[in-house]
Order: C-alpha cells, then sequence, then structure tokens
C-alpha cells in the first residue's frame, strides 16, 4: 500500500488509534494532518513521529467554530484531502439510569455533532476518489451494560456512514465504517484490570486489541487495495461480535 504524497487528516489523531493510524500513514509516504482538543498531547505527537510529512491543529470538534478553522486550513492549502479518518470521539461508561444529560451531550456533542459537521465541511475538499473512514465501535451492534449512551453516539456513526456511502458514490468517493473492540489505548486506560481481563475471555482470540492492529485496518480501507468497498462496517474485534 503506498500512500507517497497523498494528503490524509486525522482527526484526534495525537493518541491511541488515531496516532498508530497517522504513524502508518506516515510510514506509507503520506503527508498527515491531525487535530485534537489538547495542544500539548498534539505537540508530544509530533515529536514522538518527528517528520516534514506531519502537520497539527488544535481543534475541538464539538465546537462548530473550530471545525471552520480546520476547513479554513485545508482551503489554504490548496490541496485537496484523499483520506479522511474521522477518529475524534470520547467515551463515558454509565447505565441508562445513571447517565446525567450532561453526560449524554458531551458524548453527543464529539462523537455525533462534531463529526457530521466535520464530515459536511469537508465534502467539498475531498478529492475525486477519496476514501473515508468513520470510526465506531462493537458496542454500536452488541447492547453492553453501562454503555447506553455511547453505544448510542456509535449506531449514530453507523447510519451516517451508510448515508455518506450513498450520497458520495457519484464523485466515486468511498466511505467505511472501522469498529474497534476494546483496544489498549489510552482512552481505555481508564476501564478497569478485572473488566478488561473479563471482556478478554469472552474474545474468541482471548485478548484485547492493539492500536495498530485498528490502525492497519483503517490504512487497508483507505487504499487502492479495497477500492471496490464502500459502505461497509469492518469489525476489528478479535471476533467478538461473531454471533450478533
Amino acid at each position: 500500500m503506498n500512500f507517497t504524497d497523498k494528503n490524509v487528516i486525522v482527526t484526534g489523531g495525537s493518541a491511541g488509534i488515531g496516532l498508530a493510524t497517522v504513524k502508518t500513514f506516515i510510514e506509507k509516504g503520506a503527508n498527515v494532518l491531525i487535530t485534537g482538543r489538547n495542544a500539548d498531547n498534539l505537540r508530544t505527537a509530533s515529536v514522538n513521529i518527528n517528520s516534514p510529512k506531519l502537520k497539527t491543529l488544535a481543534s475541538d470538534i464539538s465546537k462548530l467554530a473550530d471545525i471552520a478553522i480546520l476547513e479554513k486550513e485545508v482551503a489554504e492549502s490548496g490541496n485537496k484531502i484523499d483520506v479522511l479518518v474521522l477518529n475524534a470521539g470520547i467515551a463515558k461508561q454509565f447505565s441508562i439510569e445513571e447517565t446525567t444529560e450532561q453526560v449524554f451531550d458531551d458524548l453527543f456533542n464529539i462523537n455525533v455533532k462534531g463529526l457530521f459537521f466535520t464530515l459536511q465541511k469537508l465534502i467539498p475538499h475531498l478529492a475525486e476518489g477519496a476514501s473515508v473512514i468513520l470510526i465506531s465501535s462493537g458496542v454500536s451492534v452488541s447492547g453492553y451494560a453501562q454503555m447506553g449512551a455511547y453505544a448510542a453516539t456509535k449506531s449514530a456513526v453507523d447510519a451516517i456512514a451508510r448515508t455518506a456511502a450513498t450520497e458520495l458514490a457519484d464523485r466515486k468517493i468511498r466511505v467505511n465504517t472501522v469498529a474497534p473492540g476494546l483496544t489498549d489505548t489510552p482512552m481505555n486506560h481508564q476501564t478497569p484490570e478485572h473488566i478488561k481481563n473479563a471482556i478478554a475471555a469472552a474474545v474468541p482470540l482471548k485478548r484485547i486489541g492493539e492500536a495498530e492492529e485498528i490502525a492497519n485496518a483503517i490504512v487497508f480501507l483507505a487504499s487502492d487495495e479495497a477500492s471496490y468497498i464502500s459502505g461497509s462496517y469492518l469489525s476489528v474485534d478479535g471476533g467478538v461480535t461473531i454471533r450478533r
């Protein structure tokens, strides 16, 4: 898979799956712009990757004004987007009874509203035949306890992806969804070890995933090798959703 001189944007690219994805694209020759809410995390990612092919932009996708800053950055670059990875998101674990309005709004503002309007504003800047990857989660189809609001946001992501795949097909733009299972990332370091062990035991492959494994799936779907794949939902979870 060769991405030499391709222009890639990864939202939420300063840590975890996003960072692993950025590293993989750069290793394959791409120019990558990453966004994130935390400027310190972006600086750390930039030092970590240490490549002239990387640019960073502080942008909180829950704020339409920040999405406008991203769009302006892309427009002024004069470059069309070859690959757009909509990865930015948060997870919060509460039962339906315990979920507050604030928790609900935080999840939907970032995971759904932010993703939707980032896609909307960047559609005019997508190259003919571009690839768009939306990051969902296996919880969107699995019905795990304590994940009701979060799962609802990821179900919305799945629906947005299917609609976008239809609407953008006339420009030969492919839109796909990657749905990771539990992955060893900073987002999941808050999960108690006994819960992670229980989840790993329920996975047919008997372990949780690595960020690099999710990144490989994302990069594959963005590549020419996946040129006839659009509208797909790819579970990357060690087989945990086999029986859904």
